[in-house]
């Protein structure tokens, strides 16, 4: 029997928290393990319980979102420990590229249909990244405007030209199935590379592999990338 994904809602509203819990506990794979209302219960549930997933709000009073993620990722390791789903009433948050570098997986409207959620928390479980179209290219003009001049600051001289290859790909955008079509492998190969080069880079998923990408020049915000 498959180990149900035990999930945490973090959220300063009441009824938004009652309200994924109760969706999220029709699901017979999830389990919802406890709720927090601010970054700081956060952090200690995290500490308390074995979580797979939190739903974490970006704006809440005593700690907020960011610091909280930051602090629970630090807790864990960069590979271990929850996933961490940000909720956000704006795709376009101002916040998403602080959020993301701190450790967060994904971003999530608040206002997201039962199916979406579902289908969100269990990428999100499997190691998968969550960006929606929108914060991916708030995301990169982030980098563009935010990433200094000078050395990178990371390095991928430990990733065979292979992994790199692949690294490159994924920060376009494309799935592992893509990816096997485009360097005409099987997807099972794919799938081996993206773990090795996450291992490699200390990364929890694609979406940090994404940003690794960028910082470390692999990859340069508003270039063209062929698909």
């Amino acid at each position: 029997m498959t180990t149900p994904t035990r999930i945490a809602v973090v959220d300063d509203q009441e009824v938004i928290r009652a309200g994924f819990g109760t969706l999220l506990g029709t699901q017979p794979d999830f389990v919802v393990a406890g709720t927090a209302a601010d970054g700081s219960e956060a952090v200690r549930l995290c500490r308390d319980q074995a979580l797979d997933v939190v739903l974490m709000d970006v704006r809440m009073p005593v700690l907020d979102g960011i610091e909280a993620t930051r602090r629970i990722v630090t807790d864990s390791g960069p590979t271990a420990g929850p996933r961490i789903l940000m909720l956000t009433t704006f795709d376009l948050d101002e916040h998403v590229y602080d959020a993301l570098a701190a450790g967060a997986s994904g971003f999530l409207l608040k206002d997201v249909t039962a199916e979406r959620l579902f289908d969100a928390v269990r990428v999100i479980a499997s190691g998968g990244g969550l960006l929606a179209p929108t914060v991916t290219r708030r995301l990169i003009a982030e980098f563009a405007r935010r990433r200094p001049a000078g050395d990178p600051a990371v390095s991928l001289g430990h990733l065979t030209p292979r992994e790199i290859e692949v690294l490159r790909l994924i920060a376009g955008g494309l799935s592992k199935p893509e990816i096997a079509t485009r360097l005409v492998v099987s997807d099972e190969t794919v799938k081996t590379h993206v773990s090795r080069l996450l291992g490699k880079l200390g990364a929890r998923d694609r979406t940090q592999a994404v940003i690794a990408a960028y910082e470390s020049g692999l990859v340069v915000p508003g270039a063209s990338h062929d698909r």
